[in-house]
């Protein structure tokens, strides 16, 4: 077995701005204006979506060479579907994304039935597409700091 522990800090700084950072990199997440936020990040749930076109890119070109696939060009284009009605409590839905759909843009002279078994591969292999795919142990735990008084 060969785990690995990735560690995020998310920080909530003003209103819905939330400063994530890990090993010294950081990204700001916000909501758009229309949900109450500022607008000065991606949200939430686009990146997730983000981070699953970054893992099957990621994915693509780690693997490409070995099934023989060479591309001039790759993009891969993701939505996913949220009821709002869920995260404002106002109908008994999911709170979360649902209906993912991701559409791999390449430029290539690879035969179809060559890239069909690729991408089947990629979908197999990408661990935030088998993240969201699959359930996973989701557990939290709080601590007061400093209580106010």
């Amino acid at each position: 077995m060969n785990l690995q522990t990735f560690k995020v800090k998310a920080s909530l700084k003003e209103s819905y701005l939330v400063e994530t950072e890990t090993r010294g990199h950081k990204v700001m997440v916000d909501e758009p204006k229309n949900l109450g936020g500022t607008d000065r990040g991606m949200n939430p749930v686009e990146l997730i979506l983000s981070a699953l076109g970054a893992c099957q890119s990621i994915v693509v070109q780690t693997y490409a060479k070995q099934f023989g696939i060479d591309f001039q060009d790759f993009w891969v284009e993701i939505t996913g579907e949220l009821d709002l009605d869920g995260f404002f409590n106002k109908a008994d839905v999911r709170p979360g994304i649902s209906n993912v759909h991701s559409t791999f843009h390449i430029t290539t002279d690879t035969p179809n039935e060559k890239l069909e078994e690729f991408f089947k591969f990629v979908a197999a292999h990408c661990p935030v597409g088998d993240t969201i795919a699959n359930p996973v142990t989701l557990s939290s735990a709080y601590v007061v700091e400093n209580r106010v008084e």
